[in-house]
């Protein structure tokens, strides 16, 4: 039986559970400003994945940093002291054609993963709120093995049942149109979110509850989701991090305490 810890915040319940999803040897490509993603990178990286690659045109071992330095957002570059530069990552394309694992967040999600970044609101170019854009988002979610869609936010603004604008095609419209669109990556895998994961239903990729935070219920996650979820009979609670992956975030990865501000 684990260890589990006991007291701690969502969002290290949630680099517990990415942590979990990387495999040794994989190489990983994370999304600006998700402080989550990135501990739970490093969690997995200190605990089970010696071998596993960073790619930002570098490769990273933090294996033997006792203490690794402020990561909340992908443009601080302070742990890149750690790094070698990667000859062979001439090109962008070089990149996302090695890449196993990516994490993205956007300002809407869909009921079958699609993500928009572009905007909200009006018609463009005249938004009402205008986010950053894909920034290479559509052409790496349309090519990595798989993807993880993380949002800080669940709301039904943000989990809605149709996107205004596609930046990155998740399961498009179901079934089997990603396939038909011709698109070689795996597409979404997980929705994290502060209440809950979610996945996709194997036939029609629906967005599907897999398990819900302690302290949340399962009307919780409906009534704040934008659209129909799919709910299983039987909905665990997600599982929480062990003693020793808590201490490992908290004393080598955040000490600042990024992760339990919110």
């Amino acid at each position: 039986m684990s260890d589990y810890a006991e007291d701690y915040s969502v969002r290290e319940l949630l680099a517990a559970f990415i942590s979990r999803e990387i495999r040794d040897g994989e190489r990983v490509l994370i999304g600006a400003n998700l402080p989550a993603c990135r501990a739970g990178i490093l969690l997995a990286h200190l605990t089970h994945a010696p071998n596993m690659e960073w790619l930002q045109f570098y490769r990273a071992n933090f294996t033997d940093v006792k203490q690794i330095e402020s990561f909340e957002f992908v443009t601080d570059y302070s742990g890149f002291k750690y790094c070698e530069e990667v000859p062979e990552y001439e090109h962008l394309w070089d990149i996302i054609r090695k890449i196993d694992v990516s994490f993205f967040g956007g300002l809407q999600i869909d009921k079958y993963g699609n993500i928009n970044l572009l905007g909200v609101g009006g018609k463009y170019p005249k938004l009402m709120f205008r986010g950053p854009g894909a920034i290479g988002q559509s052409t790496i979610t349309a090519y990595v093995n798989r993807y993880y869609i993380y949002t800080e936010r669940h709301h039904p603004l943000v989990l809605v049942d149709r996107c205004e604008y596609v930046t990155a095609v998740g399961w498009l419209d179901g079934g089997d149109s990603r396939e038909r669109l011709g698109l070689p990556g795996g597409g979404p895998k997980y929705v994290l979110t502060p209440l809950c994961i979610m996945d996709f239903e194997e036939k029609t990729k629906r967005m599907r509850l897999k398990s819900v935070h302690p302290g949340v219920s399962v009307e919780d996650v409906k009534s704040n989701t934008g659209f129909e979820l799919i709910v299983p009979d039987d909905v665990p609670e997600t599982e929480p991090p062990t003693r020793e992956e808590l201490e490992i975030l908290r004393t080598r990865i955040d000490r600042d305490g990024i992760l339990r501000e919110l």
